[in-house]
């Protein structure tokens, strides 16, 4: 008969949960570890592509401040120059020419009550819009504001101005007070 008898002093421990617990451990790094180091990759590249399109976008802001230091020199040349103020003064004669008179005469008769007359009148473009001075004679106080009111009623005059109001000391005509006035003309 064979008696199992353990001559150890240490009785003999298993350790198998240790390494069930290791092992479990390992995988569940492991299934983290790759979504981790796919989306590091991913991020690499689409660094890699925002460096590269920021390269290519300092190579062409160079290039354009080439061109653009070369057209600077080429305009600043005396016989550039005087073309160039030559062109701006034919543009500026276009633009009046290409001002309708007759559309801005139509809009002003529809906002124009009884008892207001426009004494002179004069367009000026500056930066693309059209400013107009008008010195308009009232036959009261009363047609005065209807005007006023309808002008910054209209679509069409826009940032009303009242520059000066003054009474002229001599009655002869029928305006019994002036208007100056400075109104931007909108276009349609």
């Amino acid at each position: 008969m064979l008696v199992g008898l353990n001559l150890a002093t240490k009785p003999l421990e298993t350790h198998r949960k240790f390494f069930a617990g290791s092992i479990l451990i390992a995988v569940f790094a492991v299934g983290a570890l790759i979504p981790l180091s796919w989306h590091v990759y991913q991020v690499r590249q689409s660094d890699a592509q925002l460096r590269e399109s920021a390269q290519k976008m300092r190579r062409e802001l160079i290039q354009y401040q080439e061109q653009r230091s070369d057209l600077e020199q080429f305009f600043s040349r005396k016989e550039n120059a005087q073309l160039s103020e030559r062109a701006a003064f034919l543009n500026s004669i276009i633009d009046a020419r290409s001002f309708n008179w007759t559309q801005m005469f139509m809009d002003l008769e529809k906002i124009m009550p009884a008892g207001v007359r426009v004494v002179s009148i004069n367009p000026v473009q500056k930066n693309g819009r059209i400013e107009v001075k008008l010195n308009v004679g009232a036959v009261s106080d009363e047609a005065k504001l209807k005007f006023l009111r309808s002008l910054e009623d209209s679509k069409a005059f826009t940032q009303v101005a009242l520059v000066n109001v003054r009474v002229p000391a001599q009655t002869a005509g029928v305006d019994r007070i002036i208007l100056e006035l400075t109104v931007t003309y909108e276009t349609s």
